[in-house]
């Protein structure tokens, strides 16, 4: 299996808006308040222009399977960003890939001169749970930001 993480292209944004909203079907978490109907997931290329975040794309075997990035989401303190719409396909997860993309999120962060990674999730994704736990963040009691995503009810910050 050969696989590479690179910066998202603008024919990118119909793939990864699809992949996005398939696992949230998959899970039963695509209900209103997530980014299943966030209008900016079918616009992902435009939506990352903004100065100091980043999304990034999975390819396997010539294959997008998945993306992640950051976001300065508005009402963050300005040393924090978010980490967004980390999503794979069914036969990326378990490989370590989800793992790889948010480290590579991080850098990105540290990079563009952050020093918390916010994330907001859903118990529903029990196996990304897990990792985010094994990646150093730890659960807060309520959201950060503005993020208009009131689905998600856990809130999870990481410090770099």
């Amino acid at each position: 299996m050969n696989t590479l993480i690179r910066p998202i292209q603008p024919p990118d944004n119909p793939i990864i808006a699809k992949i996005i909203r398939d696992t949230l079907t998959e899970f039963g978490a695509n209900h209103p308040g997530t980014v299943y109907y966030d209008p900016t997931t079918d616009a992902l290329f435009e939506l990352f222009q903004k100065e100091r975040s980043a999304y990034n794309i999975a390819v396997t075997d010539g294959r997008i399977v998945g993306g992640g990035g950051i976001y300065p989401t508005d009402g963050l303190p300005a040393d924090t960003c978010e980490l967004v719409k980390m999503y794979l396909l069914p036969e990326a997860r378990g490989t370590g890939l989800g793992s790889q993309l948010i480290t590579k999120c991080l850098e990105q962060a540290k990079n563009n001169g952050f020093s918390k990674v916010y994330l907001e999730t859903m118990n529903e994704l029990k196996a990304a749970l897990k990792v985010y736990a094994r990646m150093g963040f730890t659960y807060l009691d309520g959201p950060m930001g503005n993020s208009g995503h009131f689905g998600c009810p856990l809130w999870m910050i990481k410090e770099l």
